[in-house]
């Protein structure tokens, strides 16, 4: 009924999806002042601490998608997708080692790209918090706190993160985010 509705709307906003991440060695690379880069192709690098190490990686074109039931990395991804992007923006990278990687869940709320936080409109005792793409780390302990409270209290007390409900995708009334990298 209404309640498979909802949650077919949830899976259809907020597809599961599986992204590489790889932290790569460059003795050479970048210093300790190089911001966070996000090249137009997609790919991304951050440095990662004082050792010469950096996080780096790429969204998958739609018809690349990775299956979600392998989390195993794909090294050839980076071989042929990310390397020579890395490489034409920092020259350095040309000589960069792969030291580590891993594949985990992405969730990205293609409604709005905002997080979908509170209770399930129908179902009582049924709460939300997902859809936040990247910035989940990043967000994770004020939901957690506010999302405690819902359930605890009945209501957000230090946070009001009501502008975040599921309401808003059945109202079809996005939140309007300028600056979402």
């Amino acid at each position: 009924g209404v309640d498979c509705a909802v949650m077919c709307l949830i899976s259809y906003i907020v597809p599961i999806s599986s992204r590489f991440v790889y932290v790569v060695h460059c003795p050479d690379g970048p210093g300790l002042d190089t911001p966070f880069l996000i090249d137009y192709s997609g790919v991304y690098c951050r440095r990662e601490g004082l050792g010469g190490n950096y996080i780096t990686g790429m969204s998958p074109e739609e018809t690349e998608e990775p299956d979600i039931s392998n989390l195993d990395v794909d090294h050839e991804f980076f071989q042929e997708k990310v390397w020579h992007r890395l490489a034409h923006r920092i020259p350095a990278f040309e000589q960069l080692k792969v030291s580590s990687a891993w594949a985990g869940f992405y969730d990205y709320n293609t409604f709005d790209q905002n997080g979908i936080i509170g209770l399930h409109p129908l179902v009582p005792n049924m709460y939300f918090a997902t859809g936040f793409s990247g910035h989940g780390l990043q967000q994770s302990p004020a939901v957690g706190l506010a999302v405690a409270e819902l359930i605890l209290d009945g209501g957000y007390k230090t946070i009001d993160l009501s502008a975040f409900d599921l309401k808003r995708i059945l109202l079809q009334e996005p939140i309007q985010e300028s600056n979402i990298v």
